[in-house]
């Protein structure tokens, strides 16, 4: 899907089926450098998106996020938001979500 300022399409690596990446048009490594409604607009694009994955692939959930900087784990140097359909019993105990990023940090509960 496309509109004036920014792509979506399917994840080259994706981690589950319907893998998905929102990119602005505009060379930007991070997302929050984008003027304020190109910003508006590639979150209305992830929405869009979410729907139309949830139709089509018909998920039980998802993981949405991006990797700001280095440090976080971003490995393409342009600005990208993963939309992640997910489905019960992908992994063992999904509990705590994005934060197994650090795992020892992980549990709180």
């Amino acid at each position: 899907m496309e509109t004036d300022t920014a792509l979506a399409f399917f994840d080259g690596y994706p981690i589950s089926e319907g893998h998905t990446l929102v990119i602005p048009k505009r060379h930007v490594t991070d997302l929050f450098d984008l003027p304020d409604e190109e910003l508006r607009a590639i979150w209305s694009l992830v929405a869009t998106m979410r729907g139309s994955l949830k139709e089509r692939f018909h998920p039980d959930a998802f993981n949405v996020g991006l990797n700001e900087g280095e440090a976080a784990g971003q490995t393409i140097g342009h600005a990208h938001i993963h939309i992640i359909a997910r489905r019960k019993g992908d992994v063992p105990d999904p509990k705590g979500g994005i934060r197994w990023v650090i795992p020892a940090k992980a549990k709180y509960w």
